[in-house]
């Protein structure tokens, strides 16, 4: 008689449902509450350490130090400073400076990384040679270098004061920088400076109803004298209301240097020049990966379609080659900001300018390198969440 045998089943049964621990989920965020409570663990413990430390060595903590007065001056502010002011309009003067170069910087750099990531791909020998010839020799000689050789170009081959190069009418330029005329105080300029905020606001708001139009319609919208009437036209109408002021503050030529007007110092001057010229090779080059990577046979349709060569890549190309180039260029303009803190080296007063005065004068290390921690994060942050917003924005959506 054949034996036949019966496969019992596999499955294992399921733990019993009181037990917390057999939960996958329950594990998880068990772990993960442990983690942290360490990490305060640890924090804490650290924290203690250091506070005991300076109390037995006398050492003074807090952030008190930023109401007392600083006693030393600052060669270049955007804001009224003067050596009587507290350390914490100086570490105002530091940050508003270290903000100008890199607002400014990104916006140049910008500029001219995009001119140069499309002449490596233009057709003409002569403009690809130069332009790979730029990338390659800028990209690999350290930052540094390039700071101290501006800063020698600017203090070392332009003349002095009493013999300033004459640009324009009003406009000098010697080894004090430059100095040129400047519109003389009048309370219609902050209203004026105002409805220039509006006018662009509006541009873009112009701006983005033609695109939706074009997309629902395929009728393209004139969008440029709209967007100059706003941007031009609305500060214009305020200035003309406001008594239409024409006095300038131009600058004079004294015994030593120049009175009135405004001026770029040359340690501001270097540094600009060496900030963009270097961010601007990185930035050619997210340019051109980022055009090459768009397939070539969009690029054959917009020519078979009659579209000249600068409109397919203003409408076809770049829109497609931005959501490759946005990434790199964020980490390219948080590069050039961090980067602004070199300008300790060629004297220009920045933030790091600003904290190691205050942290050799208090003697508050902790403090002062804190507070310059955190507003290096705060920048970078703030212009990671502006670029990944449009980054999102012109990402390209599948309907």
């Amino acid at each position: 008689m054949a034996r036949t045998t019966t496969h019992q089943p596999t499955h294992v049964p399921p733990p019993p449902r009181g037990s917390l621990w057999h939960n996958e989920r329950f594990r998880n965020v068990f772990y993960q509450v442990l983690a942290v409570l360490l990490l305060i663990a640890l924090g804490s413990f650290l924290l203690s350490n250091v506070l005991t430390n300076f109390e037995e060595r006398s050492i003074r903590t807090g952030f008190d130090f930023l109401g007392r007065e600083a006693g030393f001056r600052i060669g270049e502010s955007l804001i009224e400073y003067s050596a009587e002011s507290h350390y914490g309009r100086a570490y105002a003067v530091g940050i508003l400076n270290t903000l100008r170069v890199a607002l400014i910087g990104i916006v140049v750099a910008t500029l001219i990384g995009i001119l140069l990531g499309i002449a490596r791909l233009s057709p003409n020998w002569l403009i690809v040679k130069l332009a790979t010839v730029y990338i390659e020799t800028i990209r690999n000689i350290p930052l540094l270098l390039q700071l101290f050789f501006w800063y020698a170009v600017v203090t070392g081959i332009l003349p002095p004061v009493r013999q300033a190069l004459s640009l324009l009418p009003g406009v000098y330029l010697s080894k004090s920088g430059l100095m040129f005329p400047a519109a003389a105080p009048h309370p219609v300029y902050p209203y004026v400076m105002g409805a220039l905020v509006v006018g662009c606001i509006l541009a873009w708001g112009v701006a983005h109803q033609a695109k939706r139009h074009l997309e629902r319609t395929g009728q393209r919208r004139s969008v440029l004298l709209p967007a100059l009437g706003c941007i031009i036209g609305l500060p214009l109408v305020v200035w003309l209301i406001g008594g239409a002021p024409t006095a300038l503050d131009v600058p004079t030529l004294t015994r030593f240097t120049f009175t009135g007007g405004n001026s770029i110092t040359p340690e501001f001057l270097a540094l600009l020049l060496g900030l963009t010229t270097y961010t601007a090779a990185f930035i050619a080059e997210n340019v051109r990966g980022g055009i090459q990577a768009v397939p070539w046979g969009q690029t054959e349709a917009a020519s078979a379609l009659g579209l000249r060569r600068s409109t397919a890549l203003r409408l076809v190309i770049l829109p497609q080659a931005l959501r490759i180039i946005i990434p790199p260029t964020t980490s390219q303009y948080l590069n050039l900001t961090k980067n602004s803190s070199l300008a300790v080296a060629i004297g220009y007063p920045d933030l790091v300018s600003v904290t190691n005065t205050s942290l050799n004068q208090t003697g508050q290390a902790i403090e002062c390198i804190a507070i310059m921690m955190a507003v290096y994060l705060t920048i970078s942050l703030t212009i990671s969440l502006i670029m990944n917003w449009y980054n999102n924005y012109v990402a390209l959506v599948e309907r």
